[in-house]
C-alpha cells in the first residue's frame, strides 16, 4: 500500500501517531510519555509500534483479556451434605502420629 493511502490522525493527549489503526511511536518519545501510551492502550485496544530512526523495533500490544476468577470466599457453600457435630474432633487421638 502506497503510506498517502493512510488515513493519518494525531493523538493530542499523548502525541502518538494513528496509521490504520496501527500506532507509532519514537523510542525517545516512548520512553518520555511511556504510562500515557499505556493508559490509552489499556482503553482502546490498539498496539503501539515503537521505532528507533523511523525503522520499527518493538510492538507494544495490550494482553489478552482474562477470565475473572471465582471469588474465593463462598467457594464451597453447598458442598457439605451433613454435619452432625461441629465441635466434635475430626479424628481420634490414636490417629495422629504425634500420640505414638
Amino acid at each position: 500500500m502506497d503510506p498517502s493511502n493512510y488515513v493519518h490522525l494525531a493523538c493530542a493527549f499523548c502525541g502518538v501517531d494513528e496509521r490504520m489503526s496501527a500506532k507509532q511511536v519514537s523510542a525517545a518519545d516512548f520512553k518520555a510519555k511511556c504510562l500515557r501510551i499505556i493508559k490509552q492502550m489499556g482503553s482502546d485496544g490498539h498496539s503501539v509500534t515503537i521505532t528507533k530512526r523511523g525503522r520499527p523495533v518493538a510492538v507494544l500490544s495490550p494482553s489478552p483479556a482474562t477470565e475473572k476468577a471465582p471469588p474465593f470466599i463462598g467457594m464451597m457453600r453447598g458442598t457439605v451434605l451433613e454435619y452432625e457435630d461441629p465441635f466434635a474432633p475430626a479424628a481420634t487421638p490414636s490417629d495422629w502420629a504425634a500420640q505414638r
